[in-house]
């Protein structure tokens, strides 16, 4: 079974478990936790392995990719987590100038998991409050 260091929700920083020791998060969650971390990873960030990551700077941030290239993006990182199998990506709202939604995936037991993600955008896609832009059509600029 794998685990990871376990993160809170509210701040994705380490916590500790009721003996004070820095807590450790077991499968099936740890895997979910290890999804959204591959989801939320720049490209070059890691610095043992700058191949891991999503291209944010290069093909999204400053950019405006179409919602199936940043699904597709983060498809391609679930994959990189082992126990991760089938990831599907669902994009859910808007708020707080981040995408957020769900990469769903079946683990290496053959159960469902769920990870939550929250990810950056475009800043061009939204105004100072985050708030969804639209072109005079009113239609999203974030398109399918």
């Amino acid at each position: 079974m794998a685990s990871s260091l376990a993160l809170e929700l509210q701040d994705w920083d380490l916590c500790v478990d009721t003996s004070g020791n820095i807590a450790l998060a077991a499968e099936p969650y740890s895997i979910a936790q290890d999804v959204a971390c591959a989801c939320k990873t720049f490209f070059g960030e890691c610095w043992y392995n700058t191949t891991y990551g999503i291209p944010y700077l290069q093909q999204v941030l400053g950019q405006l990719p179409s919602l199936s290239v940043i699904k597709a993006l983060l498809v391609t990182a679930a994959e990189t987590v082992p126990g991760c199998g089938n990831p599907i990506v669902f994009i859910t709202g808007f708020q707080n100038r981040q995408l957020v939604g769900q990469v769903q995936f079946i683990n290496n037991l053959g159960q469902p998991v769920v990870a939550a993600i929250a990810l950056p955008v475009p800043a061009q896609l939204a105004d100072e409050a985050g708030n969804l832009l639209f072109d005079n059509a009113g239609n999203p600029l974030f398109t399918q």
